[in-house]
């Protein structure tokens, strides 16, 4: 039996007894100590259910916390390597940008130092050839007869 049906006992007992001026009752009192008797051996039972009940909420609550905080700690693991991952990949961008622009920057000026050298060669070769076609006319017309050669 549980403990709300032999209160309900209990209460029964106390209603059947009888009624006396004085606002008393005479009860059965066999009747009520053996139900005075079978609350007391299911109390224990009844309190060691709810300890259980208490205990078992305790455990949960406990183990509950504990994943939280597990959950918490692995959160902020993963965000403090994906913070530092973005990290890296900022850094290599920022890098790369620098590299790229440090090479396109090499190029242009490899691109003008060639072509100035480029223009310099052909700037003699034109000087050099514009001489030696001066040179070749002059003995040209030499040989033609209308000047006489002369060696600078």
């Amino acid at each position: 039996m549980t403990l709300d049906e032999l209160l309900e006992q209990f209460d029964e007992v106390l209603d059947s007894g009888i009624k006396i001026p004085g606002k008393k009752t005479v009860v059965d009192i066999e009747k009520l100590r053996a139900v005075v008797d079978d609350i007391r051996l299911n109390i224990p039972s009844e309190i060691k259910q709810a300890r259980g009940i208490v205990s078992d909420r305790t455990e949960i609550i406990t183990t509950a916390k504990r994943e939280a905080d597990g959950i918490i700690r692995s959160a902020e693991d993963r965000a403090k390597a994906m913070v530092a991952e973005q990290e890296i990949v900022k850094l290599a961008q920022e890098k790369a940008a620098e590299i790229i622009s440090n090479a396109q920057t090499k190029s242009r000026e490899m691109r003008k130092a060639a072509q100035d050298f480029v223009d310099d060669l052909m700037k003699r070769a034109d000087e050099g050839l514009t001489s030696n076609l001066a040179e070749i006319r002059k003995t040209r017309a030499a040989l033609h007869g209308q000047a006489p050669i002369s060696k600078d």
